[in-house]
């Protein structure tokens, strides 16, 4: 029989806060262990949670981008369960009444593009941390994520392969770090994702049971969790047996799942209102404050880079797969106006520098103007592209601009005809085999004197004049 996936996600993604939730301990990455904590989020007896209104806006902010419908009053509830890194005994979540719902996001696999609705997104806090190493029989609790704000993105069930859920946690990812809310850092936990899961007969209507998969933290082992349960699950329904409703932990070295627990239904969490805190009433004008707010969006902004400026599909999905990469671009052509050019440069040069530097582009020493500074020494001939290639290496690592750097090197072009057609007949001369093998034909020697011209000038003398003077005197021969 024919089996057919049945995929949603859960996504929680960090907000981009300086402050928790619910008190103003820091939400900074990596300090020591329980040392940005406080009564509030250790859960000590009769303290009081307030509500950080930054991690509100960036809620709406992303329920916003995701075309979602905005609840002008939700509320927060307590989701009950035991865990040693949860200090209260609860979460404060939301579940009847989140902050929005049905909303949907693009996405494109294979040339095919597919809306993934969104069934809503709403705030809640972040648990702890255990930390399993160090002891072979104790394990730690760090609290300092206790309390760090998230939202959760819970789609519907509406991918059908692996592929798919790729396509759409890459376009979420990309969605949020373009409006600014969450970094994306999937190896720090700033972004981190749940995977439902089932398998049906082809054509049915009806979903087969589902398995839940923890916390996988990167695009790679999401695929490989995914195949792997999609897998084990017609295995189970092909021998006859049942498939299970249990949460799985994936095992990222062995590329296999293996059961967690049962799979917890709401009632199981003994949901019930937030005591502590009061409704979320946001006003309508706040809401389309924050709308005219947002920036373009990168599915929309790829578009643009289409039309305005006739880029292939390719070059513009690489660069709007980062908005400060995008930007980068954009201010670059204010000072070069040739598109295409801009592009190649930027998807090469740019992005290998930047990751045998491992860094983001606005650490990147050469600025747009400088990109472009060096376009143009190309373009007035001061310069080969060749050796502007090697000019941009020692600027991304000096610092130096284009013009210095050529100054200092002596790189300028040689465009002096005289000086390179006396080159060209001392090369003639000591190669008498290589011109009568080109006088018999054998033109791809042209390649050869070229070669040895710009061996002989240290790559400056400028192609199009050699192979013009070239083929001039190998006729003349």
């Amino acid at each position: 029989m024919e089996y057919e996936a049945v995929i949603g996600l859960e996504v929680h993604a960090q907000l981009l806060t300086e402050s928790k939730i619910f008190c103003s301990c820091s939400t900074k990455f990596g300090s020591k262990p329980n040392s940005q904590v406080c009564p509030v989020c250790l859960g000590y007896p009769g303290v009081l949670p307030v509500l950080n209104k930054k991690a509100l806006e960036f809620a709406i902010r992303a329920a916003l981008a995701a075309d979602c419908e905005i609840s002008l009053n939700s509320r927060f509830a307590r989701k009950n369960y035991f865990y040693p890194d949860l200090p209260k005994g609860y979460q404060i979540s939301q579940y009847e009444e989140p902050l929005s719902k049905k909303g949907w996001i693009e996405i494109e696999t294979n040339g095919a593009k597919k809306r993934i609705r969104i069934t809503r997104i709403h705030l809640e806090e972040d648990a702890g941390k255990l930390v399993h190493e160090g002891s072979p029989t104790w394990s730690y609790v760090d609290l300092n994520r206790a309390g760090v704000p998230l939202i959760e993105i819970v789609s519907e069930p509406d991918m059908r392969s692996t592929e798919e859920a790729v396509a759409y946690l890459k376009t979420l990812r990309n969605i949020l770090m373009y409006i600014g809310i969450c970094d994306g850092n999937m190896e720090e936990g700033s972004l981190r994702c749940d995977a439902n899961v089932s398998i049906r007969p082809k054509g049915a209507k009806e979903f087969g049971t589902k398995t839940e998969l923890k916390n996988i933290n990167s695009f790679k082992f999401v695929q490989k969790a995914l195949d792997y349960e999609i897998r084990r699950q017609r295995t189970v329904l092909e021998s006859g047996e049942r498939v299970m409703q249990e949460t799985r932990l994936f095992d990222s070295t062995g590329g296999i799942t293996f059961p967690m627990r049962t799979k917890e239904e709401a009632h199981d969490y003994r949901y019930f209102p937030e005591p502590d805190l009061l409704p979320i009433v946001v006003d309508k004008d706040w809401v389309e404050e924050i709308r005219r707010s947002l920036p373009e969006l990168p599915t929309l902004r790829k578009k643009r880079f289409i039309e305005e400026y006739s880029l292939p599909p390719y070059d513009a999905v690489v660069l709007t797969s980062t908005k400060d990469l995008a930007d980068y671009f954009e201010e670059c052509l204010k000072h070069y106006d040739r598109p295409k050019v801009v592009s190649n440069w930027v998807m090469t040069e740019v992005l290998r520098e930047l990751k045998g530097e491992s860094k983001g582009i606005k650490e990147f020493r050469i600025r747009p103007r400088e990109l472009a500074e060096l376009l143009k020494l190309i373009d007035e001939e001061v310069v080969s592209g060749k050796i502007a290639k090697d000019v941009f290496v020692q600027m991304a690592s000096t610092g130096k601009s284009a013009g210095k750097i050529v100054e200092e090197k002596g790189l300028k072009q040689i465009t002096d005809t005289f000086e390179i057609e006396g080159i060209i007949s001392r090369i003639l001369e000591e190669n008498p085999e290589q011109v009568v093998g080109y006088k018999a034909g054998k033109e791809k020697l042209l390649g050869f004197f070229i070669g040895q011209v710009m061996k002989a000038t240290g790559g400056k003398a400028n192609p199009g004049v050699v192979n013009e003077i070239l083929r001039r005197k190998l006729s003349e021969v």
